[in-house]
């Protein structure tokens, strides 16, 4: 005999705690095999597919896509050691046990004699536990038995129909005074609690419509619908006089601010309220720099090989200037109010992506060379356009380098990449008049802005830093003193 394991989200790691549901990979009633991906969900850091640790045949899947769900909670159960799919009315019942069991078992707890989620193997766990279906007993108060009674056709023989009843429930769930129904209420579902609660309902004043007086989720939906009538009908009047002579436009759109566009929102708003950050700025001659790319690509000699990015450049420039002016890359502990220097430097970069902005990060930058690095940048900007970035590819950043010349624009005040200490935006490189020895020339100029936090360092290291990069970016033999 099979036994039915259930799978729940695992831990996905870097302290994420919720994830959405993209798009299931099977279906109820498919077979699959030890860490066989069975969904895809969508993190605020990345796209992850998640295995399932079970073989055998899917029978319940928990969550419709785009449902976000924490971790721990079920994602599908699996009947292990049988590998026959579920077909007919037995899929039906999974299915509805899934909806029905969804949110009491999110709620149940997770720890108890178990190892914890795996991705891996079985892992240990306690038996499952099986659900008792409670039978409320018959509700004998007077004023319910008979408005439950039911004739032999199985309609009700006294029950008021249409917006009379759901007035009438509504009158009974909110009058004041009301004396409470004595004994147990009729109700299984902890969902239909659940929604009484938050809409201030007394389920001791509701009349059920199902099986021996059970209150049933459409009952409590029809109460909360007939208080919400009677409430818009007392307000209609005092809000037709408010608005008497406005035009009201109601049209609007409302996306939700979770995966990566919430996790950028949150970080872009905490480094707002606890950085005081502060920008400045120069132009620079980059004339010198293009040159010196375009000689480096030539050199290659080979069409085959990767050409050296401009990005890949600064980036090179960046660690050099970070090595003169350590200061930058750091970060402040506020609970033990310390400045802690980072010894490495892992520089991310911003890439603009399909789902939004990104922030992949270079690894130990400091030790790598301007082709590595213009690897890695090439690598790591290929995996964010495919959604394939792993949340450790995107976090740990020391140092964030913004090339937003490439929205065509030439200057911006970057926001600070929350905990880091400082970002170097970089405009478009574009053809301006510039004074060159001594004589009006055309040259190839470019705007280059640091934001730094304040509290790790003055204007005095700020503009230091900047100056470095600029002279490096306007004459890059400067840079070969630090190779």
């Amino acid at each position: 005999m099979a036994q039915v394991l259930e799978f729940k989200l695992p831990d996905l790691g870097e302290g994420l705690t919720e994830a959405e549901i993209v798009r299931w990979l099977v279906e109820v009633g498919d077979v699959v095999a030890i860490d066989q991906p069975v969904v895809e969900v969508e993190t605020a850091k990345a796209m992850v597919e998640v295995p399932c640790p079970y073989g055998g045949v899917v029978t319940a899947r928990f969550g419709a896509e785009g449902t976000e769900l924490p971790v721990g909670a079920p994602l599908l159960t699996v009947a292990v050691g049988s590998v026959e799919p579920v077909t007919g009315d037995a899929e039906a019942g999974a299915r509805s046990d899934a909806d029905t069991g969804a949110g009491s078992r999110a709620d149940a707890d997770r720890s108890g004699g178990t190892s914890g989620n795996v991705l891996v193997g079985y892992g240990t766990g306690a038996p499952v536990a099986r659900r008792r279906r409670v039978r409320p007993a018959p509700m004998s108060t007077p004023g319910t038995a008979s408005r439950g009674a039911t004739s032999p056709g199985g309609t009700s023989s006294d029950a008021p129909s249409g917006k009379a009843e759901l007035t009438a429930a509504a009158e009974r769930a909110s009058a004041p005074g009301a004396a409470l129904t004595q004994g147990p209420v009729a109700v299984i579902s902890p969902l239909v609690r659940k929604l009484a609660r938050q809409h201030g309902l007394d389920l001791r004043q509701i009349v059920g419509t199902g099986r021996n007086g059970l209150i049933l989720r459409t009952d409590v939906e029809s109460a909360i619908s007939a208080m919400d009538e009677e409430r818009t009908a007392e307000a209609a009047p005092a809000e037709a006089a408010s608005v008497a002579g406005h035009v009201r436009d109601t049209a609007e759109e409302r996306i939700p601010l979770r995966g990566v566009r919430g996790a950028v929102a949150e970080k872009l708003a905490r480094s707002r309220r606890e950085i005081p950050d502060a920008t400045c700025w120069v132009d620079a001659d980059a004339t010198e720099l293009m040159a010196a790319r375009a000689a480096m690509n030539a050199a290659d000699g080979k069409a085959t090989e990767p050409k050296v990015s401009v990005l890949a450049l600064l980036a090179r420039i960046c660690t050099a200037a970070l090595a003169r002016f350590p200061e930058l890359n750091s970060r402040v502990d506020t609970e033990a109010r310390e400045i802690v220097r980072l010894s490495g430097v892992h520089l991310g970069f911003a890439a603009q992506t399909d789902r939004g902005l990104v922030v992949p990060v270079v690894r130990d930058a400091h030790t790598r060379s301007t082709e590595s690095i213009g690897a890695e940048i090439a690598r790591l900007t290929e995996a964010a356009r495919d959604g394939k970035l792993t949340p450790a590819q995107l976090t740990g950043g020391t140092f964030t380098l913004n090339n937003y010349g490439v929205f065509g624009v030439d200057g911006s005040t970057p926001i600070i990449n929350h905990p880091e200490a400082a970002m170097l935006g970089v405009g478009r490189i574009v053809a301006k008049p510039w004074v060159h020895e001594g004589e009006l020339a055309v040259r190839q100029v470019v705007q280059l802005s640091l934001t730094f936090d304040h509290r790790v360092c003055d204007g005095g290291t700020a503009g230091g830093f900047l100056r470095y990069v600029a002279d490096c970016v306007e004459q890059p033999a400067v840079l070969l003193r630090s190779l």
